[in-house]
């Protein structure tokens, strides 16, 4: 939170007179039901009044009132510096998005807007949003919405929209009172009448007032005489400055070689435009610290000045964040220190990428189950299609079917392919990170972690590093609505740098329950492919590979036997399988036919329930067998054996 909506500035040590008890009034209100009146509220008066204090203690308040309201405070420098390192860095949609977000809005020195056209079109859209939406705009200028210079005509109607209220200099009685709460702060007395006797002094501005009483705080601490209301205009008036004083010549330097350089300064001042010597100093400046000043460079090349201080402020900002990006990279790998894309404000996201890539390689997100190959999958027509997918995502990943959404019941071998599709991934050098591979349920345990942990940010600096991203059991998200948030930003960070997304669920993404449509939108977007039961003939073979993986002793056409049961996919066949074993090691250790049609027969507990078991030997006679199932197109087969 901002120091100045740190309980410091409230309204119970903001003394109201007559001068300001209107706009004291129009703050209460607005803190007590932000967005609901005197939307905007515009505060003006002089420097020193307490405008700032003002709307800090509205900050303060409806923080109170409201725990969960965002407030936020910004002078509009800042509010500039923002924007350019935005601009600079190709961030303007997420500082769009952070100001859009806000529930009460505090903008300071409002009169800075002055010929800043940028600035303007760029607070008048935020303006909108955020009215648009019922939130509060609370702002502060030394002059009306009318007297600020340049500034765009639809800005202005929008500031002059809500309420005006000025506060002007303190009354007397306003001033007696605001010197007793600032000795009571400080736990300090005067004698009687000293106080009364500063208040009736003249005073353009509560600073000023506050500066005095500072004067005879100090006196009153070191002086030999005692303080009294007789001696206090002395006081005070012994303390300030002149305009005359302010102007006193410096002392003549006796330094010769000083003494020309400032010569060659006024002569070098007198051809070149104060703006562009400015600026060269600050680049020489930075240059000098071993930054790259490219951003600075480019606006010595324009033809009209620009605003020296708020680029150079943009620049140092820029550099404070690569600082502590270099910094969080050096943690990882010491390695890392010096390289030129720390040394760069407009690399900053080329820089945030190189720290996510040291999390990954510290802390690398989950990758592929290496036993799942794309050799050791088998295809035929049920799966033919997302075979084909797969190799068109190897071919140019990120670059065709991004996403693919592969789908089917449970065993049909769809967690195989997106893992096996995630290895050939790892192999590609090109990748331009790791292969991140994780289930649903996975997804969403780290995230409770990382949030337990509070390590959120580390957590999604993982798998943004990554070159590819796999979710299996993607339905596992469905309801879980901050999961949710997260992959839909992990999606859309990873896509628009072209990575390649695939994802793995028992059912098309228009059947998954509970699911955000801005989630289900891009999940369509690629390819939707399903893999269906397998067919005879990859149920043979099937059968025959998890046989040959057991080491089995099998007669020859078992596996083709096998195959007449309708399973729904590799896990039937391998319990099937294990059945058959475990039946084998009970009369010599070989599977043979007349086991098989036995086992078929007899049913058992060891048949799966998703299973059919035999109860007449007539099913297994080839004359009599009538075998259905899905093409590619979606038509129904039969075929009689």
């Amino acid at each position: 939170m901002s120091v100045l909506l740190d309980g410091r500035f409230r309204f119970d040590n903001y003394v109201v007179g007559a001068s300001n008890r209107l706009a004291v009034a129009a703050g209460r209100a607005v803190a007590e039901s932000p967005g609901t009146t005197y939307n905007p509220l515009f505060i003006y008066s002089a420097s020193g009044l307490g405008k700032t204090h003002l709307i800090g203690a509205i900050g303060f308040a409806a923080k109170q009132l409201l725990p969960e309201l965002v407030v936020e405070y910004v002078p509009l420098d800042d509010f500039v510096d923002q924007l350019h390192l935005a601009v600079s860095s190709g961030q303007t949609d997420a500082f769009k998005q952070r100001y859009q977000r806000i529930d009460l809005l505090l903008i300071d020195d409002v009169q800075f807007l002055t010929g800043r056209r940028e600035t303007q079109s760029e607070m008048l859209r935020i303006f909108n949003a955020i009215q648009s939406s019922g939130r509060q705009i609370v702002m502060a200028s030394d002059r009306p919405p009318a007297e600020i210079a340049d500034v765009d005509e639809r800005l202005v109607t929008r500031l002059a929209g809500g309420l005006i209220v000025d506060i002007g200099p303190p009354e007397y009685e306003t001033r007696v009172a605001i010197l007793r709460n600032k000795c009571a702060e400080r736990e300090m007395t005067f004698a009687t009448g000293v106080l009364e006797e500063l208040a009736r002094m003249p005073c353009r501005s509560i600073r000023e007032l506050q500066g005095a009483l500072n004067r005879l705080v100090a006196h009153e601490a070191l002086g030999d005489r005692p303080l009294t209301p007789g001696n206090v205009r002395a006081i005070v008036a012994a303390g300030r400055v002149t305009p005359a004083q302010s102007r006193v010549a410096t002392p003549t330097a006796t330094d010769e070689f000083a003494g020309f350089i400032s010569d060659i300064a006024v002569a070098v001042a007198q051809h070149v435009e104060g703006w562009r010597v400015r600026l060269g100093e600050r680049i020489a400046h930075w240059q000098a610290a071993g930054y790259r000043t490219t951003m600075l460079d480019r606006a010595l090349t324009l033809t009209e000045e620009v605003d020296v201080d708020a680029l150079d402020a943009a620049f140092a900002t820029g550099v404070a964040r690569l600082e502590q990006l270099e910094s969080q990279a050096v943690l990882l790998d010491p390695r890392l220190a010096g390289l030129d894309v720390f040394r760069d404000p407009e690399c900053i996201v080329d820089a945030e990428a190189r720290v996510e890539q040291a999390i990954a390689a510290h802390d690398p997100p989950p990758a592929p189950w290496p036993a799942f190959t794309i050799e050791t999958l088998l295809a035929g027509k049920s799966n033919q299609l997302a075979m084909r997918a797969a190799e068109s995502v190897l071919a140019s990943p990120g670059a065709q079917y991004n996403p693919l959404f592969v789908h089917g019941g449970p065993g049909v071998g769809k967690t195989h392919l997106v893992h096996a599709v995630g290895n050939a991934l790892r192999r590609k050098a090109a990748l331009s990170g790791p292969v991140a591979c994780v289930s649903g349920s996975q997804f969403v345990d780290e995230l409770i972690a990382a949030l337990q942990e509070g390590t959120v940010d580390r957590w999604r600096a993982r798998y943004r590093a990554a070159g590819a991203l796999i979710v299996d059991d993607v339905h596992a998200l469905a309801g879980k609505e901050r999961s949710q948030e997260e992959l839909f930003h992990l999606f859309n960070a990873l896509h628009s740098a072209g990575r390649q997304v695939v994802l793995a669920s028992d059912r098309p993404p228009s059947e998954i329950g509970e699911l955000e449509a801005r989630l289900r939108s891009r999940f369509d977007g690629g390819l939707v492919v399903a893999i269906q039961p397998p067919d005879r003939t990859l149920r043979e073979a099937l059968y025959a590979r998890a046989l040959m993986d057991r080491g089995a002793d099998a007669e020859q056409g078992v596996a083709a036997l096998l195959a007449e049961l309708p399973v729904s996919g590799a896990t039937e066949v391998d319990a099937v399988v294990d059945r058959m074993l475990h039946a084998a090691r009970a009369s010599g250790g070989t599977v043979t036919l007349s086991l098989v049609r036995r086992e078929l027969s007899s049913g058992g507990a060891a048949t799966p329930t998703s299973v059919p078991t035999v109860a007449d030997k007539a099913f297994l006679d080839a004359e009599k067998i009538v075998l259905e199932w899905a093409d590619l197109d979606g038509r129904i087969i039969e075929e009689l054996r």
